[in-house]
């Protein structure tokens, strides 16, 4: 994010001094950036709400201990950082048998078109924020300890330098680096295989293409064409409800069970999650006489087809500014 110049010429060696509306100015002009890195931290998209406030009432109850050796935001960032860690020593949730994370939420893509990209920013800086904000990145995230978590993510999606992580952390350089070996290693046996080859570019005409099928057999309730979509070793999950399905016969024989092959009455609304394609879908309901939302398919999309379907609940469509109703005859 682009840096107030303003703020770091200012001498905040007195911050003691300043009031509390105007730290709340300061403090806000990084609400985003930090509120994606608590996400990228905990998984969730709420604890990371919550964990940002938790950061802006330590921040100024702490404001007397800013030297001003450092950058407010880099201050910010540091505290962030501990709270989420805190927070994970008190309630560190495991992940469930097959690697399912079941507390993970996602990430409207409205809120992170928030974050403004430094003048500056290379390309591959800005792949590398796209990519480490998708689900999967998220999820290899989750499985590592929350030391060589935090480590990881300060070294290699912020760029942090050894030196600092190991002064924030209250560490040695040589055990820094260590942590980041180790959860470097972790990110490799959870991430999937092809993700080496992933560019984090912007969806192509392939993968408009086979949104827009994908949605219209899922409206139309066609598992057919649906089965023809998916990777052979596709993954499909919904948290926070148990249940993990691996392959595309076990994804298909799931959704028949469920009955989703006689379903009738559904409508389809696109949107975009942590910078993957997802629809929300709504079901007609008679007495209402309206289509209200039912769930919400973020995808993943490798080699010309459906690698990973990860299904939420309708408690997220309000995050993604979602219609609360559809009406018969109204446009999505």
């Amino acid at each position: 994010m682009r840096t107030d110049t303003r703020l770091e010429e200012r001498d905040m060696s007195g911050l003691s001094t300043v009031d509390e509306p105007e730290f709340s100015r300061l403090a806000e002009r990084h609400r985003r950036e930090l509120h994606v890195h608590c996400y990228r931290m905990l998984g969730s998209f709420q604890d990371a709400e919550d964990t940002v406030q938790e950061t802006f009432l330590r921040a100024w109850r702490r404001r007397e201990t800013f030297e001003g050796r450092s950058t407010f935001r880099a201050w910010l960032y540091r505290i962030a950082t501990n709270a989420c860690l805190d927070l994970l020593a008190k309630r560190r949730p495991e992940p469930a048998t097959g690697g399912e994370v079941l507390w993970l939420q996602p990430y409207p893509d409205r809120l992170l078109d928030e974050l403004r990209a430094d003048d500056n920013d290379e390309p591959e800086t800005a792949a590398l924020a796209r990519e480490t904000i998708e689900l999967a990145y998220l999820v290899a995230v989750q499985h590592l300890a929350p030391r060589p978590r935090a480590v990881l993510i300060l070294r290699d999606v912020l760029g942090w330098p050894a030196k600092d992580v190991a002064e924030l952390l209250g560490d040695s350089v040589n055990s820094v680096n260590s942590a980041l070996q180790r959860a470097r290693a972790g990110m490799r046996e959870h991430l999937p295989a092809e993700r080496q080859d992933w560019t984090g570019g912007e969806e192509d005409t392939g993968t408009r293409e086979l949104v827009r099928r994908f949605t219209d057999a899922s409206v139309a309730t066609d598992v057919d064409a649906l089965a023809t979509m998916l990777r052979e070793d596709v993954r499909c999950s919904m948290p926070p409800t148990p249940g993990l399905h691996v392959g595309r016969e076990a994804v298909v024989a799931d959704w028949i069970a469920d009955g989703f092959d006689q379903m009738t009455g559904l409508r389809a609304v696109p949107t975009s999650a942590n910078r993957q394609p997802a629809v929300a879908f709504y079901l007609w309901q008679d007495q209402e006489h309206a289509y209200l939302p039912l769930t919400l398919d973020v995808l993943r999309i490798s080699g010309g087809a459906i690698a990973e379907i990860t299904t939420f609940h309708d408690d997220q469509f309000p995050r993604f500014a979602l219609p609360e109703r559809l009406r018969k005859g109204e446009p999505a």
